[in-house]
């Protein structure tokens, strides 16, 4: 069992950063991680994904270059640094992990997942 918690989220002008921490706590074993959203009566979005060896990492679109996904192993923490914020990025963080025997696979499907955290609320005021 893996219990992924989020820490970080809060109130932020547009324009400004916040960084996100998920600590996974549980059972030492190999994951892969991943960011998702929810806004308001949408649907849960993909963000951001890590491999365990930070090898390989995918983010959605509307984030390139505006956020940035990074892991330290040695402390099961997985953040998101983002940038430049825009309203539209309000919403519920989530963290996700899901076992892996490839140190280099991401997902980038919620259904893929099979830990989830309770969500860090991030909202950006215009």
């Amino acid at each position: 069992q893996v219990q992924p918690v989020e820490s970080g989220g809060g109130l932020v002008q547009a324009g400004g950063s916040l960084k996100l921490s998920c600590v996974a706590s549980g059972r030492a074993f190999s994951y892969v991680m991943a960011w998702f959203r929810q806004a308001p009566g949408k649907e849960r979005d993909f963000v951001a994904a890590i491999s365990w060896n930070s090898g390989n990492k995918y983010l959605a679109d509307s984030v390139k270059g505006r956020f940035t996904i990074s892991r330290d192993n040695t402390k099961n923490t997985m953040y998101l640094q983002m940038s430049s914020l825009k309203p539209e990025d309000t919403a519920v963080y989530y963290c996700a992990a899901k076992p892996t025997v490839h140190p280099m696979v991401v997902f980038t499907t919620a259904k893929e997942y099979n830990y989830w955290g309770q969500g860090t609320q991030v909202t950006v005021s215009s």
